[in-house]
């Protein structure tokens, strides 16, 4: 059946999208496979080494999931509302940096050990972005901030005055910011050496309640956003959007329109561009091939 099309004023089309560049976009809900159903209420994704690591509101439980075959199996229990997932390697086991936004902690986790809060008193965190082997960036979408936050749990604000900001994605000595908020100041990217210098730095306005942020093998810069009750993923090309001074929704490819509720909670994007999707309010979880 196809898919009934809706048109904005602030000029999204999917007759534009579809004559992108790719010639393969946008894609449809008929384009996307079910992963799994295992996780009850899927409300953030980590990649790492092949696995997808989902924190799910529903039981407070971290899932392990064959990014391949879709297998899962409890990683822990103990996290009580997650939105993103920071996974890296220590010790030859996976280990995961979560912004608890229920409990406005930072939490670390380890295979077979207990949940161990780091940071207490956020705002609502949200996002996270590792910044170097000491400090991660989080983002408080209640308290319109970002901060350092380190692995002993010391914090300092890096840059305020946002408006909910929701994903983080690191692009060298830049910080892209997903303004939830704001459409005016959708994306936003700061210099991490000097944030708080001179005018917030636009990348792309004209897009509503950006949610995830995800910086793609291909180059290109993904979002989840929203197109009235519609989620929806789009993509631009960060260095062309920073050199004329900011993109609009004119500018934006894209890449997914989906039958899913907004928001789109969960987006991660593997290095051979597998797209794993999913929203707030199901517990099916998709994933696509995007073109290369």
């Amino acid at each position: 059946m196809a898919m009934s099309v809706f048109v904005f004023t602030y000029g999204l089309m999917a007759q534009d999208a579809a004559q992108g560049p790719t010639g393969d976009l946008p894609l449809s809900q008929e384009d996307l496979s079910i992963f799994t159903g295992n996780v009850q209420r899927p409300n953030g994704i980590g990649f790492f080494d092949n696995f997808l690591y989902i924190a799910c509101t529903g039981d407070q439980t971290i899932y392990e999931t064959n990014s391949e075959t879709g297998q899962t199996r409890t990683y822990t229990y103990g996290v009580g509302n997650a939105h993103s997932v920071y996974v890296e390697e220590s010790n030859n086991q996976p280990q995961l940096w979560i912004p608890d936004y229920l409990n406005n902690s930072l939490v670390r986790i380890v295979r077979g050990g207990s949940t161990q809060t780091v940071a207490e008193g956020l705002d609502g965190p949200w996002g996270i972005a590792y910044l170097d082997p000491e400090r991660f960036l989080i983002s408080n979408l209640l308290g319109d901030t970002v901060e350092v936050v380190t692995r002993l749990g010391e914090r300092e604000l890096f840059v305020d005055d946002l408006a909910s900001p929701a994903g983080l994605v690191i692009d060298d000595d830049l910080l892209y910011v997903a303004n939830n908020g704001s459409t005016r100041r959708a994306i936003e990217w700061y210099d991490l050496d000097n944030p708080r210098a001179g005018e917030d730095q636009l990348l792309l306005a004209g897009i509503q309640n950006t949610t995830g942020l995800q910086l793609a093998s291909d180059g290109y810069l993904y979002f989840a956003f929203a197109l009235g009750t519609r989620g929806v993923i789009g993509r631009i090309d960060p260095v062309e959007c920073r050199e004329k001074g900011g993109c609009t929704a004119d500018d934006v490819e894209i890449v997914l329109y989906s039958e899913l509720e907004a928001p789109l909670a969960g987006l991660t994007i593997a290095p051979d561009l597998r797209l794993f999707v999913h929203s707030m309010f199901d517990p099916s979880l998709y994933w696509v091939q995007l073109p290369s």
